[in-house]
């Protein structure tokens, strides 16, 4: 995995430009220029108000490093604990999300409790599927946000994608009862 970068898009055209992968997403593939201004944003790593962090990564193979497929999570302030805490939450998110209050102690003094969900996604490019980059990628991607403080992932999935829904279950994801633009949303349990 690395970064998202604009310069990504040029590579990434060829892969992403197949309408048999916008049958599960919705949507038509994107043209150059369109992917080139959608990685222009996403590279930001946050929303224009501030009020998401964006971090996206390209998947790459390991055996010649060619790319296959991308991951991303949005990350919000999570409503199950309020605001979001900390110097690591400062130091990762605090241009992106916002003012930081209310310490606790601890054993070694006074901490901030970061208080962040992420919505991840992932996209692998038809030739390149069923061979575990998603799966991988995702997996990586959730490790990783384990350490900012991310307590609770979701993702959105359309109602009979299988591969997808096995991608959730591998993160400890499960369906809940509730839709979004007719997805299914998938969740982990609150700690």
């Amino acid at each position: 995995m690395e970064p998202l970068r604009v310069e990504h898009a040029r590579e990434a055209f060829p892969l992403f430009n197949d309408e048999h992968l916008h049958a599960w997403t919705g949507g038509m593939p994107a043209s150059l220029d369109e992917l080139t201004a959608r990685y222009r944003r996403q590279a930001v790593g946050r929303s224009p108000d501030g009020t998401q962090g964006w971090l996206n990564w390209i998947l790459r193979r390991d055996s010649d490093g060619l790319l296959v497929g991308t991951v991303q999570a949005t990350l919000h302030r999570s409503p199950l604990y309020g605001p979001l805490h900390g110097p690591l939450y400062e130091r990762l998110f605090g241009r992106l999300l916002g003012p930081l209050s209310e310490p606790f102690s601890g054993p070694y003094g006074p901490l901030r409790r970061p208080r962040l969900e992420a919505e991840l996604a992932w996209m692998v490019g038809t030739d390149h599927q069923g061979l575990g980059y998603a799966r991988e990628g995702a997996l990586a991607m959730a490790r990783w946000l384990a350490t900012p403080g991310v307590v609770r992932l979701t993702a959105h999935i359309r109602p009979g994608h299988r591969a997808s829904e096995g991608v959730a279950r591998s993160l400890g994801l499960a369906a809940t009862d509730a839709v979004s633009d007719g997805e299914t949303v998938w969740a982990s349990a609150a700690p």
